[in-house]
């Protein structure tokens, strides 16, 4: 489809959209293979080295790379969450623990009031690896699971978001999204909408997903998994490596004195293609309008985003689409890469880490590298970058796509404090 052909189809879909009145993001952390927690985050980027190795995880029996959380399996639970007992929740819960975070969901519950607090996550499929170890131990004369399996503490959509409330002493909204790949993206938008109609005064946002053979096997299936480690926007790219993290942030209404990060979520946008249940559109009809519509809720032209950080999967129809998206809107001179290079495609939460890597990046003044990539597809034609450079930034898109054509792109940036 031609620049033409987009324009009339933009046209058909466009709707007036108001602008966003930007919301702090005060607080950040995340935990990947990369480490647990900012500094280790950091560092990698810097370093422009991945976390990514070859699987060994349970006794899935496949030639494919992983990013693991190494010391998950040691994590406990406080026995009043014993019920929330999964890999999903105690991944939730080592994050939590780190820079500080848990401290400044408490100092924002005594200043908005813990009803006044929302939490709001994506995850793809929660704690999904209880239930198949539990039918591993199922009944072996009636079929029945264990009488310990708690479906809704582990399994269910909305236990982490459940378990973090309890876990923070929260009372406000709780609420999981879960929309494949761009469902800790979509978190964004949803807490700034309800923070800019008055529902809440802040939001814990984010995203966890941990590992499990559903996932695993699933995507060897789809024949997409990568046999090595994954090479986004690489033109000899053969596939994904599925990781997992926990990433999370503070959204607040007003930040001001040791809650003044100097970020802002500045704009969103969201769109649905629906043009195939796995395939994206082939001329990244979505990802462009998801693109579009957060330039505009943040008052932004394209020649203003110093950096893109691509969902870039290391597929070949998923990287194709989205660069043909990026090509069509921002030309061939706005620098982006993936970085699932560094942490393997971590799904549900793939949206919530990269906004975490944005961040890092606006702080940094760093345009990360792509791990693991050692050619830019010439067929896609974008200014992909190898190696990681240094500048100073002011505002950075990142885009989360997923299965069903469920798009979202968040920008970034950087203020005054």
């Amino acid at each position: 489809m031609n620049r033409r052909g987009f324009a009339r189809i933009d046209a058909a879909h466009a709707r007036p959209r108001p602008s966003l009145k930007p919301v702090p993001l005060t607080h950040f952390t995340a935990t990947s293979c990369l480490g647990t927690g900012i500094t280790a985050t950091r560092a990698a980027l810097l370093a422009g080295a991945g976390g990514l190795r070859p699987c060994d995880f349970d006794d899935a029996a496949l030639t494919t790379w992983i990013g693991r959380v190494d010391g998950l399996e040691a994590v406990r639970m406080p026995p009043t969450l014993a019920r929330y007992d999964c890999r999903n929740n105690r991944l939730a819960q080592l994050a939590l623990a780190q820079d500080g975070f848990a401290d400044a969901l408490r100092s924002a519950a005594a200043r908005h009031g813990p009803d006044r607090v929302a939490v709001i996550l994506g995850t793809s499929t929660s704690g999904i690896l209880t239930t198949e170890l539990a039918y591993r131990r199922r009944d072996p004369q009636g079929g029945a699971l264990p009488a310990g399996f708690d479906y809704r503490g582990t399994h269910n959509v909305n236990s982490v978001a459940e378990f973090v409330r309890a876990s923070c002493g929260l009372d406000g909204p709780a609420v999981t999204v879960s929309s494949a790949c761009s469902s800790s993206a979509k978190v964004f938008a949803t807490a700034a909408r309800m923070i800019a109609a008055g529902l809440v005064d802040a939001a814990v946002v984010g995203g966890v997903d941990s590992l499990c053979l559903t996932t695993l096997y699933g995507f060897n299936s789809l024949e997409l998994l990568s046999p090595e480690p994954c090479r986004p926007f690489d033109p000899g790219r053969r596939g994904i490596s599925i990781g997992e993290a926990a990433a999370f942030g503070l959204l607040q209404r007003h930040a001001g004195g040791p809650d003044a990060a100097g970020l802002v979520l500045s704009g969103y946008g969201e769109s649905s293609d629906a043009h195939h249940m796995s395939a994206p559109h082939p001329q990244g009809l979505g990802a462009r309008l998801a693109m579009s519509a957060a330039l505009a809720r943040a008052g932004l032209g394209a020649a203003q985003i110093d950096y893109i950080n691509l969902h870039g999967t290391a597929t070949a129809s998923n990287d194709a689409a989205e660069g043909a998206a990026v090509r069509e809107l921002f030309g061939d001179r706005t620098p982006a890469s993936s970085t699932k290079g560094y942490t393997g495609h971590t799904l549900g939460a793939a949206g919530a880490l990269e906004v975490v890597i944005a961040a890092i990046a606006l702080q940094e003044g760093l345009l990360p590298g792509s791990a693991g990539t050692t050619r830019a597809d010439p067929e896609i034609g974008i200014d992909y970058l190898l190696e990681g450079r240094r500048r100073a930034l002011h505002h950075v898109l990142s885009n989360s796509f997923g299965f069903g054509g469920t798009n979202a792109s968040l920008i970034l940036s950087r203020v005054a404090p």
